[in-house]
């Protein structure tokens, strides 16, 4: 439970504009008190000795810090407003699920604190300088410092104008959406995870599903929200400690409302206060949907993309291709992971958990059904989806998938004989149909 809960955190704290400035200047202020206590030690001939190091008296050095200070409030304020329109943009042309996206960029949030750590550092700095004769202190060591961040700065800013320019390009947006796809795919499906049931267990699986409902006892949420995360280990810790029969009944990305069903136990009679603490405690629940545990949360980030840029008002449809392409990728990348076996056995081969895991037809599902059928009336996005089946078809070894597959482009077809009117299209269509089913057929 402490990973899942930290990495949630984790989320939280990389989605946030001020946690990574706000670091940066706890170290311009340990770098300000460094810097500072060796001007403060004496030992400053070597200052002098360097002749781009500043050796320059009190007034210039203020009137230097105070124009670094001055110029970083005034670019970082820029740099805020510009950050605030490519979010908007972001919303207008994206959709509101993309905005963690932009949030998440670090190199948004080090360009920020950047500017705001060399304004605190050279505060830091501008205090210490003393002008009266008799103690007479400038700490040149510390200003060339702040030279050198303000310097510094110049470069973060030429590098924020071109970051800001090209991170709201679509092709960089769904690329990056479909980088974090396959991590999701890569974390959540390692190669071969989950345990199929010993053959001797799986007659009593068969008794258990038919009672299941029967004799168990649910046990309900304790609060609203969508399912973030799922601590299985400590589920699986609880079944084994108190001999009990779990079965999950939610799973990461959908909402839950105060009072319905998280999991089914048995026996009925071990369940008490104290057990549904722990279940609930399981179970991250938040106000919004991540790609901790969620596989869907990315697909339907860039399914929201193509069907956006697939509207009346925007009418695009290379968008959208490039989307299928993303998700083509993707369901490629999914078809040739194992998928776990919904039941997980303890030391002593006891079942103890049942937790139904997402599968192949769920994943196409979510890519292509939306898709589907806002594209019906466009022959460049019907052709790629057929196009995408048959590519996908190579890539999978499971009879069910390409069940999936097969219903998907059947689906695709017809919808397309009832929108598209010109005979060259729909023959078009029809040849790239017959190829996506030979491809299932022959894999």
């Amino acid at each position: 439970m402490k990973y899942a809960k930290l990495s949630k955190l984790w989320n939280s704290l990389h989605s946030s504009f001020w946690f990574v400035p706000t670091l940066m200047v706890v170290l311009a202020i340990g770098l300000s008190f460094i810097t500072i206590a060796i001007d403060q030690s004496r030992e400053t001939t070597i200052i002098g000795e360097l002749g781009w190091a500043y050796s320059l008296g009190p007034n210039g050095s203020r009137a230097i810090l105070s124009a670094i200070a001055g110029s970083m409030v005034s670019v970082a304020t820029t740099a805020f407003s510009i950050t605030i329109v490519a979010l908007q943009l972001a919303s207008s042309q994206f959709g509101p699920r993309l905005l963690r996206n932009f949030m998440q960029d670090t190199g948004n949030q080090v360009v920020l604190g950047t500017f705001i750590s060399t304004f605190v550092y050279s505060l830091m700095v501008l205090r210490t300088i003393n002008g009266v004769e008799e103690n007479e202190f400038v700490p040149h060591s510390a200003v060339t410092c702040g030279i050198g961040l303000a310097i510094a700065s110049i470069g973060v800013l030429i590098y924020f104008i071109h970051h800001s320019a090209s991170s709201i390009q679509v092709d960089q947006v769904i690329k990056k959406v479909g980088r974090d796809l396959d991590d999701a795919i890569d974390r959540l499906f390692p190669g071969k995870i989950g345990r199929s049931a010993p053959k001797q267990q799986e007659q009593r699986i068969a008794d258990i599903s038919l009672e299941f409902d029967r004799v168990s006892c649910s046990i309900k949420a304790g609060k609203s929200g969508y399912v973030q995360a799922i601590d299985d280990k400590r589920l699986m810790q609880i079944a084994t400690d108190k001999k009990l029969l779990l079965r999950v009944q939610q799973r990461p990305g959908r909402f839950v409302v105060k009072g319905s069903e998280l999991v089914r136990v048995l026996p009925e009679e071990k369940v008490n206060k104290q057990l549904i603490a722990q279940i609930n405690n399981a179970f991250v629940l938040g106000s919004q949907r991540t790609e901790q545990q969620d596989i869907e949360f990315s697909i339907d980030q860039l399914v929201e993309i193509a069907v956006r840029a697939l509207s009346p008002g925007i009418n695009d449809p290379f968008t959208a291709i490039r989307c299928i392409d993303q998700l083509n990728a993707a369901l490629c990348h999914f078809a040739q992971r194992e998928i776990p076996s919904p039941y997980r056995y303890d030391h002593n081969n006891q079942l103890c958990v049942i937790a139904e895991p997402i599968t192949f037809t769920d994943v196409t599902d979510a890519a292509f059904n939306q898709i589907r059928q806002y594209g019906q009336s466009s022959v460049a996005v019907t052709m790629r989806l057929l196009e995408a089946i048959s590519v996908v078809a190579s890539f999978t070894h499971r009879t069910s998938d390409q069940i999936t597959l097969r219903r998907h482009a059947d689906m695709i077809e017809r919808g397309s004989q009832k929108e598209i009117v010109e005979e060259l299209d729909r023959k078009a269509i029809k040849e790239r149909y017959l190829a996506a089913v030979e491809a299932i057929e022959h894999h």
